[in-house]
């Protein structure tokens, strides 16, 4: 690709207009597919990051002060305006980070809806309670700080933008440098909304310069991060200085539980998918499963069954189910553990090392399962960020149980069963934020984080909402 083909990615959101970042630092992205550069993004700094911090506020003083009504309104217009480039947001996220077609659909879809699913929550919520003798107001925070990831930019953004947004805060969001196209046009969609200025900010930047600003800038009053367990502990160490806010939604190694009466016709593709899902780059993907020991044989015939049906391949295409990773460093990450768990003697039942058959350039992955894993493998305990499960077996149900909850992580567990009561007797005893029972559903109103290392707090409905908000009690004698 000739240079004049490149795209250049030169402006930052300041202030509601877009500008030339004080920083000068270049980096290039390269299309997951091609391994080509396709674009070259200027990177936010430090200084950047204080005047987004200045806009934001400044207009606190005023966004702070609006009716419901109007936060409303707002909310309505970030929708409509994101709902308006939809097909063209898909088709970036397609090329810039290899999501399949219906993982971009659902993510851009999952972004624009996230605003009216906050709408209906600031509709519903009372900011104001008379407990007793007191007056308590839930009163915004201030400045949030929103720092968001890769694995699908848009509906982290937009999720995390609008519930601050519904609480009366303004924000500065530091979305991850390796979704620089994905932001440029997503922030088109968000400055056509019409907000007032300084209402969002977006730097894009380093996280070890632009997010390591917002978190010991005195004037950020909260952050918000998705990201890894490793630098979520950073944050959290940065933010203690000045008592910032934190939720904090980081890694897993959700279990996927399979009881001895599940439909495996079912219960393995189902967990071949949530295992394997966003090309394996998902926080809640399954990748610990738990089988009985009982029916290990059909398990591994109807594994090696599913793992054919999956389609690997150019993510364009309607029918790719898993498509490349998101860079190379991501690609030879997982290829390590791939090497790993084979010399710490799991058995590699599906795929294996090296790209899938017929593609001989792009970040793509084979499909692969290990079985006979022990739990104290790295494969077991780790999380590797690609299409990689591990399947350990157990005798009891307490024995899966016990094999569920050891682990650092609590975001997401799965189980399946033919008995609903049994399920639900095994999930109440999984240590996790969510759990789903024979299948994984869309419910946008309930809590999302994790009991452990996955996190600190809640996102999404009322309990989201409630993280951006601080209660202000006003007592009278009567």
């Amino acid at each position: 690709m000739s240079p004049t083909s490149i795209k250049q990615i030169d402006q930052i959101y300041i202030n509601g207009e877009f500008v030339t970042p004080h920083g000068s630092e270049m980096m290039d992205l390269i299309n997951p597919v091609t391994e080509q550069v396709v674009s070259q993004v200027r990177l936010a700094d430090e200084i950047d990051t204080q005047r987004a911090i200045a806009a934001a506020k400044a207009a606190y003083a005023t966004f702070s002060k609006t009716s419901k009504a109007q936060r409303i309104q707002y909310l309505q217009q970030l929708h409509d305006a994101v709902l308006a480039r939809a097909n063209e947001l898909e088709t970036v996220m397609i090329t810039e980070y290899g999501g399949p077609v219906w993982m971009a659909h659902g993510t851009v879809a999952c972004a624009s809806d996230s605003f009216l699913q906050t709408i209906k929550i600031l509709q519903e919520y009372d900011f104001v309670r008379q407990i007793g003798r007191a007056n308590v107001v839930m009163e915004p925070l201030g400045v949030v700080g929103l720092i968001t990831p890769w694995n699908a930019n848009y509906g982290f953004i937009c999720n995390k933008m609008a519930t601050a947004l519904a609480a009366g805060s303004t924000v500065v969001i530091k979305p991850s440098e390796l979704s620089a196209a994905q932001t440029q046009l997503l922030t088109e969609c968000l400055h056509d909304a019409g907000l007032p200025p300084g209402v969002f900010n977006i730097v894009t930047g380093r996280g070890d310069v632009v997010g390591a600003e917002i978190t010991r800038h005195p004037d950020i009053a909260k952050i918000s991060f998705t990201g890894s367990t490793l630098v979520g502990k950073t944050i959290a160490r940065g933010a203690v200085e000045t008592m910032k806010r934190v939720t904090l939604e980081l890694g897993g190694k959700s279990p996927n539980v399979i009881l001895d009466d599940a439909d495996l016709a079912t219960a393995i593709p189902l967990a071949l998918t949530i295992g394997t899902l966003n090309n394996g780059q998902a926080c809640l993907a399954g990748t610990r499963l738990l089988v009985p020991e009982s029916r290990f044989e059909e398990v591994k015939q109807q594994l090696k069954k599913a793992v054919l049906q999956v389609k690997v391949g150019d993510p364009a295409q309607s029918d790719t189910q898993i498509g490349p990773l998101v860079t190379a460093k991501q690609y030879a990450r997982v290829q390590g553990y791939i090497r790993q768990g084979i010399a710490e003697g799991a058995e590699l039942l599906c795929g294996g090392e090296g790209r899938p058959e017929g593609l001989s350039s792009g970040y793509f992955v084979r499909p692969t399962v290990f079985v006979n894993v022990m739990p104290d493998m790295s494969i077991a305990r780790e999380e590797i960020f690609g299409p990689v499960i591990s399947v350990l077996t157990y005798k009891t149900v307490e024995d899966a149980i016990a094999m569920a909850n050891d682990t650092v992580y609590g975001l997401h567990a799965y189980v399946s069963s033919a008995d609903r009561e049994k399920a639900r007797a095994v999930a109440s005893q999984i240590v996790a934020g969510r759990v789903f029972i024979n299948g994984m559903y869309d419910e946008p109103g309930v809590p999302f984080g994790g009991f452990k290392q996955s996190g600190i707090g809640r996102e999404f409905g009322t309990y989201g909402l409630e993280a951006y908000l601080e209660p202000k009690a006003t007592i009278e004698n009567e």
